[in-house]
């Protein structure tokens, strides 16, 4: 029979590391605070207060029993290969095999956890997608784009609200705004903004010819309360309104309704289509509007300002960090990570994790040298 124990000592170690990264300690006495503060007869008075601990107290607990669930299975299994070995018992190998492995699985899953380190990893995200050089190609690449991490947040069980879309001139969009709402959304996607670039043979090409098309996807972290944090002069602003149209198809308010807000200062503009009402639009937009400026003192902060997310980054030639190519061969390679996957069509169907994953890592070591 396998000898399993050195599967089982370097489970038990990344076990014990992973409650130093997910401060199971810590979470404990959080809990304790938190239940406390959501006995408090006068909590929901406030009633954002009263979300935040409702959110925080979860996802506490979420942590908790994810982590002892983990412990709990590691030691039935510790137990199990010992009366294996105990009673000479071959048959149980395969038994012990499924759950060893399930645990290595799930445990590298949880590592992602260690490599958040931003303030605003573990919120939602505001994402803005544009089309850049290619023209037709380009805005139907953008609209692949769209679905791609439609699909991604589908598989992660998140939640995606899309705000606002502008239809291409022939095909495809020329932009789209939209949220993506879940645990660790901006954690995981702030490694897919920049420029994406497809190579393949152009669909709007009578000759066939191969094309090349360029996209670029923004991303922010969001906050329902973020407009409490930056102060907007209603003066620096130009509101336009508009009748919403193209892509979203039931979810997409078709009125005059929808609204858009330019921030003339720093020219970020922002749009929603999706509320049933102009001023619910106009809200939204602001929220968005916020999360966006927001975004832009932190990085004025870290004097990192040319990592800003996309509207003012050239969207052609050169400027990409990640190439999809369908011809002529077929390959997605991260130029920043040299990640790479042959299976293109996985990848546009929303498995980008492991690019996701291995971008995290590079940041973490330093990135580009």
């Amino acid at each position: 029979m396998r000898d399993f124990a050195p599967d089982l000592v370097a489970l038990r170690q990344r076990l014990d590391q992973a409650s130093g990264y997910l401060r199971i300690e810590e979470l404990g006495t959080r809990r304790a605070e938190l239940e406390e503060e959501m006995a408090d007869p006068d909590l929901w008075n406030d009633q954002d207060r009263g979300r935040r601990v409702q959110v925080d107290l979860s996802r506490v607990i979420e942590d908790l029993d994810h982590h002892a669930g983990l412990v709990a299975r590691l030691e039935d299994v510790e137990t199990l290969a010992e009366l294996a070995v105990e009673e000479d018992e071959e048959s149980l190998e395969s038994e012990i095999t499924e759950v060893v492995d399930a645990l290595y699985v799930e445990l590298e899953a949880l590592e992602v956890r260690s490599l958040f380190s931003g303030e605003y990893d573990d919120g939602d995200a505001v994402c803005h997608i544009q089309s850049g050089a290619g023209g037709t190609d380009a805005q139907d690449w953008a609209e692949i784009l769209l679905r791609m991490y439609t699909r991604w947040a589908e598989r992660r069980g998140l939640s995606i609200e899309l705000d606002s879309v502008s239809v291409g001139t022939e095909a495809g969009i020329s932009s789209a705004e939209f949220i993506i709402r879940g645990r660790h959304a901006f954690g995981l996607l702030q490694g897919e903004r920049g420029v994406h670039r497809l190579v393949r043979i152009s669909p709007f090409n009578k000759e066939a010819k191969r094309q090349t098309a360029f996209a670029s996807l923004q991303v922010v972290p969001f906050f329902d309360e973020v407009t409490d944090e930056v102060e907007i002069d209603e003066g620096d602003l130009r509101i336009d309104t508009y009748r919403s149209s193209g892509a979203g198809g039931q979810h997409v308010n078709v009125t005059d309704s929808a609204v858009r807000i330019t921030h003339l200062p720093t020219g970020l503009v922002t749009s929603c289509q999706n509320e049933r009402s102009q001023h619910q639009n106009r809200e939204r937009a602001m929220q968005m509007l916020a999360a966006k400026l927001l975004d832009l003192e932190r990085q004025h902060r870290e004097e990192q300002l040319a990592e800003i997310g996309g509207e003012r980054s050239r969207v052609d030639f050169g400027s990409q960090i990640r190439s999809y190519v369908l011809q002529p061969y077929q390959m997605v390679k991260d130029l920043r990570t040299q990640h790479e996957v042959g299976d293109v069509a996985s990848v546009l169907d929303g498995a980008v994790d492991g690019f996701m994953e291995a971008y995290l890592r590079w940041a973490r070591s330093g990135g580009p040298e």
